[in-house]
């Protein structure tokens, strides 16, 4: 017997009902794909900008702060750029004998600023004799007569000069260590000239960092040689280089470490 109408009609919906079931399920399929995929790239996001963010400040720190100015940090880290043979000296070394295990006095001129220093030829006579040396050589009133980086941070306050290149790359040939008369306790008071370093502690080599202000850096890395102080003049650099701040790198808002907003060099410098 033929179907009745209503069948047929019956079993025709029955088919688009169907239809339109697979056809949702289907849709609500993809999209719970989609939304799958959606999560796991933004996963993938998140993993390699925080691993960028860790490679730079691996990188920065590792290199050096105070080599080309990098990301600024509230325990800024001097530093200078060497690829020393780990734990040895490179280069003709000037010999330790030079500071002659004594007290030395002269002057640091910084632009108009004339800083009285005393340098410590018997706590750090090796950082002190290549420091002489270079002076007698004219490096610091010539090649490395810039001051490349200042820092304005609450516990790190510091203008770093020295560099080969004028801007926290370069070598003078040699470079050396080990590290003396650290501080302890990671402080260095206003006026203390150091030697600014990279990773390694032989890395020592022309640049050097005077704090304007206490200063504390991290000890964990072994710390930084204190070979001299500013006996007089620290309040004139202040007001004349250090209050008119640090100048943004291109791209950045940070002034708390940088270029000095008052381009900064060694005008004169001689020691006795």
């Amino acid at each position: 017997m033929a179907p009745s109408k209503n069948a047929e009609r019956e079993a025709r919906e029955a088919r688009d009902r169907l239809r339109r079931y697979n056809a949702r399920k289907s849709v609500h399929s993809h999209q719970m794909r989609r939304r799958r995929m959606d999560n796991i790239g933004a996963v993938v996001g998140v993993v390699i900008v925080a691993t960028i963010a860790t490679i730079i400040q691996v990188f920065y720190f590792s290199s050096g702060p105070g080599m080309a100015t990098a990301k600024p940090s509230s325990t800024a880290t001097p530093s200078a750029t060497s690829t020393p043979v780990a734990g040895k000296n490179v280069g003709n070394v000037p010999s330790a004998s030079i500071a002659g295990g004594r007290s030395w006095t002269g002057e640091l001129d910084l632009n108009s600023v004339k800083l009285s220093i005393q340098l410590d030829g018997k706590a750090a006579p090796q950082a002190t004799s290549a420091f002489i040396s270079l002076e007698k050589q004219g490096f610091y009133t010539g090649q490395g007569s810039t001051c490349h980086r200042l820092t304005t941070s609450a516990t790190a306050k510091l203008i770093q000069c020295g560099s080969a290149n004028g801007d926290g790359t370069g070598n003078v040939g040699f470079s050396f260590g080990p590290l003396e008369n650290v501080p302890a306790n990671g402080v260095y008071p206003a006026g203390t000239i150091a030697m600014a370093r990279g990773a390694d502690p032989y890395s020592q080599s022309s640049q050097f960092f005077i704090t304007y202000a206490d200063t504390t850096l991290d000890a964990s890395t072994g710390g930084y040689t204190v070979f001299g102080k500013v006996t007089s003049g620290l309040d004139k650099f202040v007001s004349a280089i250090a209050n008119a701040g640090v100048a943004p790198a291109a791209g950045s808002t940070d002034t708390s470490d940088g270029a000095p907003v008052v381009p900064t060099k060694i005008t004169s410098l001689t020691v006795k």
